[in-house]
């Protein structure tokens, strides 16, 4: 991530980016007003989203001091914009607040960020952030009547809260989408609250705003994490792939321009500068709005909403169609007999223009199928250049192209075919077979997570007609979680080496892995007892908690036994935790004289 450089601070919120050029013509001037009038707006929000995120552990009251503290900076230094301290960029201010509050950095342990200067601070506090979560409390929850009561008495404080609990939940997603969930929020409550069956507008209500911040949060923190582990270089060859699908008409140097405003809006969003990120965000849109003639045909409607609304409605818009004349074949880049001379004087922007050329043909593949097609293409022209008739060599790349689909495809028919024949529970079962094998290291909780996105990931592809492409993204995205965004992340050598090897081909690296013989198995009679205990507590928990438990340390403790052995254990395990419910001594039900699976275990130790 580069260093961002500010030009200053106007008044709190104000600054610009180098990136964002002053505007000079009357729309430049209606765009940068109408974002900056957004920005103002929402002071409270913005501060919230930046100090939930960085410091997750933070109390709700910690935060609502900040916001006090940052409210009184904002009236300073819109007083008198001269004082030394509103020459700072919003990021930088935010973190000083965060460090000077009296206690704080020793309390929620981040005094070792706030020892380090300028950019190598702000890195600190990315990676202070904690993507599992499990350490925080549920989300709380309110009977429908004390929420909207709570809402009627004070909606400042209420949708405060709101921002609070899901910004700390969700710490790399980006300002904007966050914003947009608190907008919706306040809409569902404003209409909610005035319905007799409220119970039942909140749940209608509730599940589209919650998919759609667990979409964009997902792909958000994917694309952070191919910046961070790969490089400027991959997340803008991710972006070429996106644009060029979404936008098939866009002439290839329109683009460029274009991904030099998105390169630095991913710095800023990454990084967690809730204010670049929202005028970076806004800077793309109105790039995107201000060329729409020779860029898409399908935005109109969204360029003449206001820049807050128009990111959704853009990333929402249907891809464009293929212009008429353009061919599935790249013949530029397989039929020439400068392609080595042109590769080798520009290699960067000759794979580039591949990339977007491929993409804007095949709009149907995925985007980290294209970036396969791309390596492919780069490592058959490292072989064919160095042959005496290089021609001869890359003129057939389009067959070598079509193998890499046709077996991404294969995997993906597969994926579907089990979905229908084996159901959710029984997919997602196999699925947290194969995490588990692959990456024991990880806790019970992240792996049945893994699993369930796997199998909601199918279940929302597999009668689309585009399977393929949704399947092969929306598993990446999976992946891209176990991954995680930190390039210090280690699970294990084979998973990290997936994870860190080829962003492109990640997917089917992971689909090669065996199971983990690092992992230093417990003792079998240890866990048994353990999960005999844990099987016969009195607290009602979900059953299918107790079963994915259950299932998962009968995997890291006999990874090497059939899936028939498997299902069987599994079965008798968990049919005798249900007939025993209700006995007063259930333990009873787990010894080896009562139950089939005392005698399994038993035998599995003796292998040992």
């Amino acid at each position: 991530m580069r260093h961002l450089k500010l030009t200053g601070f106007i008044f709190f919120l104000l600054s610009l980016t180098e990136s964002l050029a002053l505007p000079t013509k009357p729309q430049d001037v209606d765009h940068f007003n109408a974002t900056q009038k957004f920005i103002n707006e929402n002071v409270a929000y913005l501060t919230i989203i930046a100090s939930a995120q960085y410091v997750q552990e933070a109390s709700f009251e910690e935060a609502e001091m900040l916001v006090k503290v940052m409210l009184d900076y904002k009236d300073r230094c819109l007083a008198d914009s001269t004082l030394p301290e509103c020459s700072k960029i919003a990021n930088d201010a935010i973190q000083d607040m965060l460090c000077d509050m009296k206690g704080l950095p020793q309390k929620h342990n981040f005094s070792h960020c706030c020892r380090q200067a300028s950019f190598q601070r702000r890195l600190c506090f990315f990676y202070n952030k904690k993507a599992n979560v499990g350490f925080l409390p549920p989300f709380p929850t309110l009977d429908p009547e004390e929420k909207c009561q709570a809402y009627k008495n004070n909606s400042e404080s209420f949708l405060n809260l709101y921002m609070y609990e899901v910004a700390r939940r969700n710490p790399f997603a980006f300002a904007p989408v966050l914003l947009n969930v608190a907008a919706r929020f306040e809409e569902a409550a404003t209409t909610c609250c005035e319905q007799q069956q409220k119970a039942t507008c909140f749940q209608a209500k509730a599940a589209p705003i919650t998919q759609y911040l667990k979409a964009l949060s997902s792909y958000q923190r994917n694309v952070c994490g191919a910046l961070l582990k790969f490089g400027p270089k991959t997340l803008n060859s991710i972006n070429i792939a996106v644009f060029s699908k979404k936008f098939p008409k866009i002439g290839f140097e329109d683009l460029t321009s274009l991904l030099e405003d998105v390169s630095s809006m991913y710095d800023g969003c990454c990084e967690g500068d809730v204010v670049q990120c929202i005028q970076s965000q806004s800077q793309v849109m109105h790039h995107i709005c201000s060329k729409q003639d020779s860029i898409s045909s399908k935005i109109k409607a969204c360029c003449e909403k206001k820049p807050p609304e128009r990111a959704d409605c853009i990333i929402n818009a249907n891809k464009d169609d293929r212009p008429e004349d353009l061919s599935l074949r790249t013949p530029k880049f397989t039929d020439s007999e400068n392609v080595c001379q042109e590769r080798d004087s520009k290699q960067d922007k000759f794979f580039a223009e591949f990339l977007y050329d491929y993409s804007r043909r095949h709009t149907e593949l995925s985007t980290p199928e294209l970036l396969r097609i791309t390596k492919v293409y780069k490592d058959l022209l490292e072989d064919c250049c160095n042959r005496k008739n290089p021609l001869s060599c890359y003129r057939h790349a389009e067959d070598k192209f079509n193998k890499t689909t046709e077996r991404s495809l294969a995997m993906v028919q597969q994926e579907c075919k089990q979905f229908q024949e084996l159901g959710k529970d029984a997919l997602q079962r196999q699925f947290l077979v194969k995490f588990t094998k692959a990456a024991p290291q990880l806790p019970m909780e992240e792996l049945v997570s893994l699993s369930k996105e796997m199998v909601a990931a199918l279940a929302t592809c597999c009668t689309l007609s585009d399977e393929f492409a949704c399947v092969d993204n929306l598993a990446d995205l999976v992946l891209g979680e176990l991954c995680g965004i930190s390039k210090n992340r280690t699970i294990n050598p084979t998973v990290d080496h997936c994870c860190r090897a080829d962003f492109a081909f990640r997917r089917p690296c992971f689909e090669h892995l065996k199971a983990d013989t690092t992992y230093a198995l417990p003792s079998v009679s240890a866990l048994v007892s353990a999960l005999r205990a844990d099987w016969c507590q009195p607290l009602k928990e979900d059953l299918q908690n107790k079963r994915h438990r259950f299932l998962v340390n009968l995997v890291k403790w006999m990874p090497e036994i059939t899936d028939e052995e498997r299902l069987c254990l599994f079965t008798k395990f968990t049919a005798a935790g249900e007939e025993c419910g209700n006995i007063q001594k259930p333990e009873a039900c787990f010894s080896p004289e009562s139950s089939s699976t005392g005698d399994v275990s038993q035998d599995a130790e003796k292998q040992r």
